[in-house]
């Protein structure tokens, strides 16, 4: 579950990035424009997944790899 986040919350740093550096958003532009069901449904995804990347965070739950050597 954490990985399925972690790459979901990498897909919304870089598209920021993009936004941010040569106003390109690469979900919309792959999903048929920023108000497409498709890109809503990509960004909603997003952000849960760092909701829940920052639950974990805050938590302090420790990652799978650190709990198979425990």
């Amino acid at each position: 579950m954490y990985q399925l986040a972690f790459a979901l919350m990498v897909l919304g740093a870089l598209n920021w990035l993009l936004v941010g550096l040569f106003q390109y958003d690469l979900v919309a532009a792959i999903f048929g424009g920023s108000d497409s069901i498709l890109s809503r449904i990509i960004y909603s995804l997003v952000g849960v997944a760092g909701i829940y990347g920052l639950y974990r965070l805050f938590t302090g739950e420790p990652a799978m790899e650190m709990r198979e050597t425990e």
